[in-house]
């Protein structure tokens, strides 16, 4: 190769670094075939856009609607289990099992919790029947929804017992406000009742927060009927048939006296004795009575009670074990009867007098 072809060679253009290149402009014809593309794809699957969109309107709709069948036919049960309850208030056991507090307190958590399930259950199905249009895949979902649950339960089961322990207490109709109950922890008269914490009014005018899910035992003293017993504790030496009368004739006037006829439930019954100690006996006396009334009732027959033994001269001793009588002391039993060595010129004294000592004559 001659010099001139390499120095030809050597003296080509390189590209300078520089330089750059112009982006290309969509022309028109391209803007034209991408509208092109794009309307061929909606009208590929509008189609299938519009059933999605159809679908998720049918299930919202038919989710709203059942929804507000479900709660109003829940409404409904509860206003006629209202009224099937009212339809007792002329009895007198249904008057005192019910009152308008208590029906209404008991409908409203009822009602509550009832419409609040069926919300959940209505509106959650169908937010999952919405997602499963997209075709999307709800099994990790769930799985991770159920592993939420299981932990969010461990954290406040407390809080869980405390609430299903109340749902079943109401829906058991266990007790209700107004109710006299011993809850084992606490007892007293009933003031509220909560799907979590009940309220009590002790017999000191103290108020306790009885946690639902500690309750294990409940003792309703306001439901059905009570029972006033009273124990009379007589001398062993009383005649028992005296007894008996005096006891039959308080029964008979108590029966027939105001306010009494109306909370006593049924006659007032001498049960026998009770107990027979050496000192003392102990007779039982009884009464079916209106609930709640049992204490008042129990007073009322020992005033009665005491005021006609004492008319018929009964001696009432106190206790299971009556102190044994004991003979009066004699005042004159603790005076020393007289002795005969205060007499100076008695034998006594002068037997017991010292000899004088003899001294003997002085030389």
């Amino acid at each position: 190769m001659s010099l001139p072809a390499l120095s030809a060679v050597g003296a080509a253009p390189s590209p300078s670094p520089s330089q750059t290149t112009d982006p290309a402009v969509p022309s028109l014809q391209d803007a034209q075939q991408s509208a092109t593309n794009a309307a061929s794809w909606v009208e590929q699957n509008w189609s299938t856009w519009l059933a999605i969109g159809l679908q998720i309107v049918l299930v919202l709709v038919v989710a709203a609607v059942l929804r507000v069948v479900v709660r109003r036919a829940i409404t409904k049960l509860i206003d006629r289990m209202g009224r099937t309850v009212q339809a007792v208030d002329g009895t007198a056991l249904g008057g005192l099992l019910v009152n308008a507090e208590r029906r209404r307190q008991r409908s409203q958590a009822i009602g509550s919790v009832l419409r609040s399930v069926a919300s959940f259950l209505i509106m959650g199905t169908a937010a999952l029947m919405v997602l499963s249009t997209f075709h999307i895949n709800l099994a990790p979902l769930l799985a991770s929804a159920g592993v939420a649950g299981v932990a969010i339960g461990f954290g406040a089961r407390n809080l869980v017992t405390d609430f299903l322990s109340g749902v079943f207490m109401i829906l058991e109709d266990q007790y209700g406000v107004g109710d006299v109950i011993d809850a084992g922890v606490a007892s007293g008269e009933v003031i509220e009742v909560g799907l979590r914490v009940t309220k009590l009014r002790g017999d000191g005018g103290e108020i306790w927060y009885v946690r639902n899910g500690e309750v294990k035992r409940i003792g309703n003293l306001s439901q059905g009927w009570a029972v006033a017993g009273v124990d009379v504790t007589v001398r062993a030496s009383e005649n028992l048939d005296r007894v008996k009368a005096t006891l039959d004739q308080v029964a008979e006037r108590m029966s027939k006296d105001e306010p009494w006829s109306e909370l006593l439930w049924g006659p007032i019954e001498m049960l026998g004795l009770d107990s027979v100690l050496l000192d003392s006996m102990v007779v039982r006396v009884s009464a079916k009575t209106m609930p709640g009334k049992a204490l008042a009732v129990e007073r009322e027959l020992r005033w009665r009670v005491k005021r006609a033994f004492d008319e018929a001269h009964i001696r009432i001793v106190g206790g299971a074990t009556a102190a044994v009588e004991e003979e009066p002391a004699d005042p004159a039993a603790a005076t020393a009867p007289p002795s005969a060595y205060a007499n100076t010129a008695s034998p006594q004294s002068e037997a017991a007098s010292p000899i004088p000592s003899v001294r003997p004559p002085a030389r």
